[in-house]
C-alpha cells in the first residue's frame, strides 16, 4: 500500500545511493567506465528505502537511526550484489568462467574485491549520515502523515 513515509523513503535512499555512488568513483582505478551506474544505485536506492525504511514508522529516535542505518546496509548488499551479477554475467559471455560454479564463486568474489573498495572516509560517511538523516526524516514524516 502506498504511503507517504514509503514514498519519502524511497526518495531519500535514492539520493543516498545516486550520492553514495558519486562518492565511490574517486576510488575506483584509473579509466573505469561507469555508464549509468549513479542512476542505477538511485533505482536500487528507491527500491530499498520504499521496501525496507518505509515499513519501518513510528519506532522512536533510536529505532529510526536503526533503520535509516538498516536501510544503507541492505542499500550496499544489494548494489554490491546487482553490480558482481553484472559484471559475472559479462565475464561469463567472454568465456572466463569454465563452469557454473565458478562464476557463482566469481560473484562473491567481486563482491568481496569491490566491497573493500567501498570501505573510504567518504562513502562511509555518506552511507552512515545519510541513512541517520533519511530514518529520522521518515519517522518524522510518519508521524505527520497519521
Amino acid at each position: 500500500m502506498p504511503t507517504m513515509p514509503k514514498l519519502i523513503a524511497g526518495v531519500l535512499i535514492a539520493i543516498l545511493g545516486y550520492v553514495a555512488a558519486e562518492a565511490f568513483k574517486p576510488g575506483m582505478p584509473e579509466g573505469s567506465y561507469f555508464g549509468q551506474f549513479s542512476l542505477i544505485c538511485a533505482v536500487i536506492g528507491f527500491l530499498v528505502g520504499w521496501i525496507v525504511l518505509g515499513n519501518k514508522v513510528g519506532l522512536g529516535f533510536a529505532g529510526a537511526v536503526s533503520a535509516g542505518l538498516q536501510a544503507a546496509a541492505v542499500f550496499t548488499f544489494f548494489a554490491l550484489l546487482g553490480f558482481s551479477i553484472y559484471l559475472m554475467l559479462k565475464r561469463s559471455v567472454r568465456m572466463m568462467y569454465d563452469d557454473p560454479m565458478q562464476a557463482v564463486v566469481g560473484v562473491f568474489d567481486m563482491m568481496m574485491k569491490h566491497g573493500a573498495l567501498l570501505f573510504t572516509a567518504q562513502v562511509m560517511a555518506v552511507l552512515v549520515i545519510g541513512g541517520i538523516i533519511a530514518g529520522l526524516a521518515v519517522d518524522w514524516v510518519g508521524k505527520r502523515a497519521t
